[in-house]
């Protein structure tokens, strides 16, 4: 089926249908990149592997060769093996965030000029492509300290790219759902990567289990092989998309103009939607702070596993197979009652359950990997649901025809913020010396994005008076 052929209109009619093949190939894709979140980002390669002592100077390494040094102890915190671990999470967080940098400035003008443009589809397509050859040029980075930077660097371009693609991916949600479903439809996709993450997990661990069949695996094969699996998996499950996803058409009413031209673009286009959607102006500024504590989450759930609860790689690796089922089940199941009850809603009482298991890890953390385990299991059950009504609640209040830039925005505003987590969960153990206080700091970004989520934004948001999601 072409692209041209199969166009669907940008402004199409409430009781429009669409196809359940193309609603379940534009919720693949999640499938499709969910291993580079949960195997690459979270999980495995940058916890066990590029921030692990892989990285470290030989005589530092040696240091702890028996593995008895856990850096959360007050006695061994001051040891040189435990600040070249610091230093290499604080180098990966630098690059992280000229990452950052780089989504911000370029998310919302490239989702802008494919408003205009009506090449969503290929923006989607280029970045996954890209995204897959950032996995695979992973395959290069050996286990010594030079290349820590060459791994770090191919690991933030995968996270601008995937954002990027992203952006498009998500303001094609409008296309692919109506009124009544688009937060079954939004829920399907997340639930859909919750899955694909178990099982890309699960076959890491069997392969781990199984001693990678006697291969060799030393100067990080193991690893470097793990990144070539999941480029593997994104180009293989992600032609769905590719081949049944149809493009929507170009918006005959925006401005097609050059990519620096969209920035002026952009600023008017603010000042408009501050004046006259103020809903969507507050919502996306109070989800730009939980946002950020929800990326918290997942990004130092693995290190606080590791280091706080010693939780072993394999362990920690269970532990996300776990969470992504969790999530995956209550993302599924939460957005059908998103249908009935309002995104809105969904994201609050999400908030609550979060901030609610935060603290339960932090004050009974004493009883050991239990309390991690059941304190992490109702996280991941309030992180999905949060995600996908998320993208939900910003559908329905986003003003027609502009849903790439909007979602640029989106994922523009997530990134202003993404400072908040990183800094918090860093002050905290600087200021205490112990690892678990940084749940602290995660747990001050949810609160105040779930304040400024009950004071701005109005409790009807993706409602309708009669009850029913509003446009």
């Amino acid at each position: 089926m072409s692209d041209t052929a199969a166009q669907i209109p940008a402004e199409a009619p409430a009781e429009k249908t669409v196809p359940g093949k193309i609603v379940r190939a534009w919720a693949l894709w999640d499938w499709a990149t969910q291993p580079f979140n949960s195997v690459i980002l979270t999980f495995v390669w940058v916890s066990l592997y590029l921030v692990s002592d892989s990285f470290l100077p030989d005589d530092i390494a040696a240091q702890n060769a028996d593995g008895s040094i856990i850096c959360s102890r007050s006695e061994d915190a001051a040891t040189a093996y435990c600040q070249g671990l610091s230093d290499l999470s604080a180098n990966y967080g630098w690059i992280t965030f000229v990452a950052g940098i780089l989504v911000l400035v370029l998310a919302p003008v490239l989702g802008q000029q494919a408003d205009a443009r009506g090449n969503k589809k290929r923006w989607v397509v280029g970045g996954t492509a890209a995204l897959a050859l950032l996995q695979f040029a992973l395959f290069f980075v050996h286990s010594d300290p030079q290349y820590f930077w060459f791994g770090a660097i191919a690991v933030a371009l995968g996270s601008v790219v995937s954002e990027i693609a992203g952006v498009s991916y998500n303001a094609m949600l409008h296309e692919v759902s109506t009124k009544k479903t688009v937060g079954r439809v939004s829920g399907l996709g997340w639930g859909l990567g919750y899955i694909g993450g178990i099982v890309a997990l699960v076959i890491v661990v069997v392969v781990t289990q199984l001693n990678w069949f006697g291969m060799d695996v030393s100067d990080g094969l193991a690893y470097r092989l793990i990144a070539v699996g999941a480029a593997i998996w994104t180009v293989v499950f992600s032609l769905p998309f590719v081949l049944r996803v149809p493009e929507a058409a170009a918006r005959t009413d925006r401005p097609k103009v050059g990519f620096f031209r969209s920035y002026a673009v952009l600023v008017k286009d603010l000042a408009k939607l501050f004046r006259e959607q103020r809903t969507t102006f507050w919502f996306l500024i109070s989800s730009a702070v939980y946002r950020d504590g929800l990326a918290g989450v997942f990004a130092f759930g693995g290190i606080l596993a590791a280091v706080s609860f010693g939780f072993t790689s394999t362990e920690v690796m269970i532990f996300g197979i776990a969470l992504n089922l969790v999530a995956g089940v209550s993302t599924i199941l939460a957005g059908r009652l998103d249908d009935r009850f309002g995104p809105r809603a969904i994201i609050v009482w999400s908030l609550v359950i979060l901030i609610i298991s935060a603290l339960f890890v932090f004050f009974f953390r004493e009883q050991g990997k239990i309390i991690f385990w059941i304190g992490g299991i109702a996280l991941s059950a309030g992180v999905g649901p949060a995600q996908a009504s998320s993208r939900s609640l910003l559908t329905h209040v986003t003003p027609p025809g502009m849903q790439g830039e909007i979602f640029g925005l989106y994922a523009t505003t997530g990134r202003v913020m993404s400072f908040l987590s990183p800094w918090l969960w860093a002050a905290f153990i600087g200021w205490f010396g112990a690892t678990h206080f940084g749940v602290l700091g995660i747990t001050i970004v949810l609160v105040a994005g779930l304040v400024l989520m009950l004071v701005l934004v109005p409790a009807n948001a993706g409602r309708s008076r009669a009850g029913s999601p509003s446009a």
